[in-house]
């Protein structure tokens, strides 16, 4: 069974009806048939929860994490370890910091897939399995 790694960029595609979306859904509805599953960095969990925010409001935002914690989501903490790991990733390889955290999940998790619209990742290919959404 395939674990995949959830960038903020996948879930706002998704709750937006963006270019990929459908993707998103489909492994959404797998995790639901226990046929994937699913973790996320709290720290993009954050970064959906502000840009919901930022971009239809508070009642928007509700909404969203309603919607969202239907499914198997694993949110995995940020510990100091890990955030020291993103850390690193981040000065070697130029990459947000916020980023480094998926990418970090992704390079714990054996055999995951990391699923992203955000195409800085490019950045950290060599290091994980990333699976691009379609660009806007």
């Amino acid at each position: 069974m395939t674990t995949y790694v959830l960038d903020a960029s996948a879930i706002l595609r998704f709750y937006d009806r963006e270019s990929g979306w459908e993707r998103v859904a489909q492994i959404l509805t797998a995790s639901m048939a226990r046929r994937a599953e699913l973790a996320i960095s709290a720290i993009q969990w954050g970064e959906i929860v502000g840009a919901v925010r930022k971009k239809k409001g508070v009642a928007a935002e509700l909404r969203a994490m309603g919607i969202l914690s239907r499914f198997p989501l694993e949110i995995v903490p940020a510990t100091a370890e890990y955030a020291v790991r993103a850390a690193e990733l981040k000065v070697d390889r130029k990459i947000a910091y916020a980023d480094a955290f998926a990418a970090t999940l992704a390079r714990e998790i054996a055999g995951s897939v990391l699923l992203t619209a955000d195409y800085g990742f490019k950045a950290v290919e060599d290091l994980t399995q990333i699976e691009f959404l379609p660009q806007k």
